[in-house]
């Protein structure tokens, strides 16, 4: 069975971000497992809010493009999102819904989402970990052809969750990164080996 890759990306880019953090927690784990890691920031991926018109005129932005075939490429995606009044970042869902524009680019044509394992986390300073945010993610994923593992990672009380190495500290917490990190890898490895 080939190496998975996987694609990080964290739904914030906000210094100090405890969703970040988690990014490179969740990155620090995979690597110890049989698979290749790379983590993007969508600061480095700049679009305008996703608009119809706006498209019709100039078209998908480079940015869009570029993250779409980023998508294509690997086979299983983390998304690291806020919660933002029970809900996912603007910047999460904007990068969301202009990948689902693109079908090609230059070379050829580009499936960012069907036949692609989604693992989901959140960080939050409150006790529910963002977990209302990733029901929405799940569901926007879900509608757009992607297949969402159901092991997922909601990280409480996020200020006082990692030690100075950015593990967590939380046994319950660690937990749940191990089981949805190996679910990627295992059914990422899997996914690509029938395509």
């Amino acid at each position: 069975m080939k190496t998975p890759k996987i694609l990080i990306v964290p739904g914030s880019n906000r210094s100090g971000s405890h969703n970040v953090r988690l990014a490179g927690t969740i990155a620090k784990h995979l690597s110890r497992l049989e698979c290749e890691v790379a983590r993007i920031s969508l600061a480095d991926y700049p679009m305008p809010i996703y608009d119809g018109d706006l498209e019709g005129q100039k078209g998908q932005p480079e940015n869009a493009r570029k993250l779409a075939r980023l998508f294509h490429e690997h086979d299983g995606i983390v998304l690291v999102s806020p919660e933002y009044n029970t809900s996912l970042t603007p910047l999460m869902k904007n990068m969301i819904d202009w990948i689902s524009r693109v079908g090609s680019d230059q070379h050829g044509k580009l499936v960012p989402y069907r036949s692609k394992i989604f693992a989901i986390a959140s960080a939050s300073p409150g006790g529910y970990g963002g977990i209302r945010s990733l029901n929405h993610l799940r569901a926007i994923l879900v509608n757009v052809g992607a297949l969402v593992l159901s092991e997922q990672l909601a990280v409480a009380n996020a200020e006082n969750a990692f030690d100075e190495m950015d593990e967590l500290t939380d046994k319950r917490a660690s937990g749940f990164l191990d089981a949805m990190a190996r679910s990627l890898v295992e059914k990422s490895a899997a996914f690509s080996a029938r395509g």
